[in-house]
């Protein structure tokens, strides 16, 4: 159970919206620069992840989305990664923040290198789980201009319990 938690806990750093109000604020600008949009992002996908918001989260990945989580096999597909996060959600209370240290953008796919911090308080109660690490993230830019994540891969720093 505790590498599920730890996994899921990097999981979420890793980290959608059915709402048009949290759609809209992901959105890219015709004016924006995309790396600026990426960053825009990745508020809203944060803002998901902290708010333990799945709908949110699920909105901000495609379909096709591809999360490598430490020690455990691929989880792929968004019904499957938001399955996953609701459960985490469910059972922890997640502060989560990223630093990204570089961001290429190529055409309609872009990539960004970081480090993450996260700690998962129990909701039932005790000490938070804290980690942190480093991320790989690939975002592939829609018909509409708009940009979500498509592949997700984290590692933590620390050893293995």
């Amino acid at each position: 159970m505790s590498r599920y938690i730890t996994g899921a806990v990097a999981a979420i750093a890793a980290a959608g919206c059915l709402l048009s109000g949290c759609a809209a604020q992901a959105r890219h600008l015709p004016s924006e620069a995309p790396d600026a949009a990426i960053a825009r992002f990745n508020e809203q996908y944060l803002k998901a992840i902290n708010e333990s918001n799945a709908e949110l989260f699920a909105h901000l990945t495609d379909d096709g989305h591809i999360m490598i989580a430490p020690n455990r096999p691929p989880t792929q597909g968004k019904a499957a990664i938001t399955a996953a996060m609701g459960s985490v959600f469910s059972s922890f209370r997640i502060e989560e923040a990223w630093m990204p240290i570089e961001t290429v953008v190529s055409g309609d796919l872009a990539y960004q290198r970081g480090t993450f911090t996260v700690a998962a308080t129990p909701k039932a109660g005790g000490e938070p789980r804290r980690t942190h690490g480093n991320f790989l993230r690939i975002y592939r830019r829609q018909p509409d201009g708009s940009w979500l994540m498509t592949r997700d891969m984290f590692s933590s720093d620390q050893p293995q319990p």
